[in-house]
């Protein structure tokens, strides 16, 4: 990761390299299923179905959890297991929901093996796992602010605390 970020700051698509900035960075290789602590921050990964592999997070402070799982397709027969164990009784849920199910369905253009879910998914997992707050995220860009208006009302009747996301929003932990 370190290497990459470097080169991502390098000419031409950055200006300052990396070395000149005044931080203490600190890098870390994390697998699926690892577990890390910084100081009282507890961060754990699990693998999420997505094609060339993607990683979520738990990430614990303070008896707080925040959950990130973007980059993930759900199973058609079953709730996948590595999402609903990061999200067990976590008190934010921040799920992929690109699609819905009839986009995800369609059998004109269907989105399966895309690497990303619905948000009638993300509300299983939400319930599954016993969420107390559900964010779905990861719209498809094809879709108007009307449309995503009208997925928002449909996602709050189905779990009741939550919310699309949007630019600028700010999640408070509690």
């Amino acid at each position: 990761m370190e290497e990459r970020l470097q080169g991502q700051m390098n000419h031409p698509n950055f200006p300052v390299p990396m070395r000149v900035m005044q931080s203490d960075l600190k890098f870390y290789n994390l697998f699926p299923g690892d577990v890390m602590q910084l100081e009282d921050i507890t961060i754990e990964t699990g693998s999420m179905n997505h094609p060339n592999t993607a990683m979520g997070y738990r990430i614990t402070w303070q008896g707080r959890t925040a959950v990130y799982a973007t980059d993930t397709e759900h199973y058609p027969d079953h709730l996948d297991e590595n999402v609903v164990h990061l999200a067990r009784n976590a008190n934010i849920l921040i799920y992929d929901a690109c699609y819905t199910d009839e986009e995800y369905h369609d059998p004109k253009t269907p989105k399966f093996g895309y690497g990303h879910s619905t948000w009638q998914e993300a509300v299983k997992v939400a319930k599954a796992a016993n969420v107390k707050k559900l964010v779905v995220f990861h719209h498809d860009p094809n879709h108007s602010d009307d449309f995503l208006d009208q997925v928002e009302a449909q996602v709050e009747s189905a779990f009741p605390n939550s919310l699309l996301a949007r630019e600028g929003v700010i999640l408070p932990v509690i």
